[in-house]
């Protein structure tokens, strides 16, 4: 009953809000929703006691889902140690998020349809992450998508969150369908969708070949490959990024929860969870880890030019997802959920702390039209201060053990890809230190650059908004402490056999001192270079810009990803449609097909009805003609005969 509370409450406050919001209100919609999602919160912290902290792993079967000709779907809740710690950072995350909510959607037309969609999000995710079965899993993977899609295009009277929305929902689909491919294939090799059934028969499959696309190809290779398509759609991976920053068009709220701790870490969690599989194919792994470290890179360098404060946080969780990846792609899997948990904090925590500034500039996001805040939103400015440190790294904050633990997991692998990821890391977390109090310096230091009456109304958020923050702020500082007691001690034997590594991928040895110390050197370095652009010489950002107008433009336009997808695929695709309109169906549907036949058939009709006039004379022409005619035809064809 206790795991089937945490997973449903959130389920009921949905329904709730979703169906009787009009009759409720608004503010037992929102404290409805609020209370279950807290309740289920506090819950999954006795979970986590009972199954990290106990080691009880337990399954609690609920009911058959699917029974069809010998294929039987159960639905069942797999509760071990990776489950328990997701229990904890979504629900915990989305109770503080749907608090803040209350202040931020103040006002709002639509406040029991928003939170219905927040507490439906959160039943989704809750679903994936207790899947025991692969179906069960893609029911939650596509649950979180098409809330997401609603949150993101919540103010519909939008355009931009509708094109956002949309754009959401159709990337995340392509990497869905190899995740869908993945799915049957799994069935199609083991015969069961079943976790424990799969994992177990897994080592069978080592050596063999499958035929895939015309060719025979490993069997474990093909299938984790496939599976990994689908988490990077969902986790914002470098090809399959670029719905993210177009997501911040959605409430402040929805970015935090879909891009702090829930929608953007379901990949992340779902190559954990399957470690049993892609353990067993060091080229998935390898691209694992290859494609972690260029997204860590990737959305770092864009992040340094961008100037909307929400598009900032943005790509600093995309860029925080590559390392997650990449701790995965070297079998760090244990670092990389390490990572996950304390992210969610710090990064819920700068998400919120964001919505809390654009509250007080009433709806101004653009950094540079911020500045001089500090003292005007001094608890903002804090809580930003605390999740900027964590998210750089510093000793301490909780960013400094998860981030460090990956990138001592990419050294200790001694691969070409481990490298590589190390190397990436490295640089990755100079830039993040960089866009962070770049960030912090534009919004709250210098002289105010917003209009004299928007600094005038400007002001503390209420303590509705300011509590929630604090909540994370102090997770932000000790999870970090937390996770490195518990997930890391003793070898990292509180993950039981929730995570499996081989043998052969376990990394042993001391590290080196300058392992150790080059992260905390890398996010100085970041925040001493920010503060000398921004505080101690603020002209030199735009000389720079000038001297390198390539690459500002470069990173600016993103790497031209979105230009690069509207010239392949999104004008050709428009074009097709085009012609497939006018000439497909106006021309040759409307003309020749069936249209056409009905057309010409009332053409018909109507000259017809043109013969009914109504006058006798005119009829009795019409006769005498007919009569004519045929004593003409006769009398033609009788002289015809011989």
């Amino acid at each position: 009953m206790l795991y089937a509370l945490v997973v449903f409450l959130p389920l009921a406050g949905a329904l709730g809000a979703g169906l009787f919001g009009r009759w409720l209100g608004d503010r037992a919609a929102m404290l409805l929703t609020a209370t279950l999602v807290s309740t289920a919160a506090v819950l999954s912290m006795v979970v986590f006691t009972l199954v990290g902290i106990g080691g009880e792993t337990v399954t609690v079967p609920l009911f058959t889902w699917i029974q069809a000709d010998g294929f039987i779907a159960e639905w069942s809740l797999r509760v071990d140690q990776l489950t328990a710690v997701m229990l904890v950072v979504v629900t915990v995350v989305s109770s503080v998020v749907h608090w803040y909510s209350i202040g931020y959607m103040h006002g709002d037309k639509g406040i029991p349809r928003f939170f219905a969609y927040l507490s439906l999000f959160t039943f989704a995710m809750l679903a994936l992450v207790t899947s025991d079965n692969f179906l069960q899993m893609f029911f939650g993977w596509e649950g979180v998508g098409v809330c997401s899609y609603l949150l993101i295009g919540f103010w519909h009277d939008r355009p931009s969150a509708n094109a956002a929305a949309i754009k959401a929902f159709i990337v995340n689909r392509v990497g869905d369908f190899g995740f869908a491919l993945g799915i049957v294939g799994v069935f199609f090799v083991f015969e069961s969708i079943s976790f424990g059934t799969v994992f177990d028969d897994a080592p069978s499959m080592v050596g063999t070949s499958l035929e895939f696309l015309g060719g025979h190809f490993d069997t474990l290779t093909v299938l984790t490959v496939l599976l990994f398509i689908g988490a990077m759609g969902k986790s914002a991976q470098i090809g399959l990024h670029t719905w993210l920053p177009d997501a911040m068009e959605g409430p402040t709220p929805v970015s935090a929860l879909i891009h702090a701790a829930t929608m953007v870490t379901a990949g992340v969690f779902m190559v954990a969870r399957l470690s049993p599989l892609f353990e067993y194919s060091d080229f998935t792994l390898g691209l694992v880890t290859l494609v972690g470290a260029a997204t860590a890179l990737m959305a770092a360098t864009i992040g340094l030019v961008q100037n909307d404060i929400k598009r900032v946080v943005a790509y600093s969780t995309c860029s925080q997802l590559g390392y997650m990846f990449f701790a995965c792609g070297v079998s760090a899997y244990s670092a990389g959920i390490f990572h996950l948990f304390t992210h969610a904090f710090f990064k819920a925590l700068l998400f919120l702390g964001a919505g809390s500034v654009i509250h007080a500039l009433s709806g101004e996001q653009d950094l540079r039209r911020m500045g001089g805040l500090r003292k005007t939103i001094p608890i903002t400015y804090v809580m930003m201060w605390i999740g900027s440190l964590a998210l750089a790294g510093m000793p301490v904050f909780a960013g400094f053990f998860s981030k460090d633990a990956i990138l001592e997991s990419a050294w200790a692998a001694h691969t070409v890809t481990g490298n590589i990821a190390f190397v990436a890391g490295l640089v990755a977390a100079v830039l993040t230190a960089f866009y962070s109090w770049r960030l912090l310096f534009l919004a709250f230091h210098g002289k105010p650059r917003a209009s004299h009456d928007v600094m005038h109304h400007a002001h503390e958020s209420p303590p509705i908004m300011t509590v929630p923050l604090a909540v994370l702020a102090f997770g932000a500082i000790f999870a970090g402490i937390f996770g490195e007691v518990v997930f890391r001690e003793e070898g990292g034997e509180f993950w039981g056999e929730s995570i499996l590594v081989l043998a052969s991928h376990l990394h042993h040895g001391e590290m080196p001192v300058w392992v150790l110390v080059l992260p905390t050197a890398a996010g100085l370095v970041g925040i001493a270079t920010a503060w000398w652009f921004y505080i101690y010489n603020p002209a030199l950002p735009a000389r720079l810009a000038a001297n390198l107008p390539g690459l500002y433009r470069f990173f600016l336009n993103k790497w031209y990803f979105d230009e690069l997808y509207d010239a392949v695929l999104v004008r050709p695709a428009r074009t097709i449609g085009w012609v497939l309109w006018r000439v497909g169906d106006g021309q040759i549907i409307d003309r020749l097909g069936p249209n056409g036949v009905a057309a010409r058939v009332v053409d018909l009709a109507r000259r017809a009805t043109r013969l009914q006039t109504g006058y006798v004379y005119h009829y009795a022409f019409v006769m005498l003609i007919g009569l004519v005619a045929i004593a003409t035809w006769f009398l033609w064809a009788v002289g015809l005969q011989p």
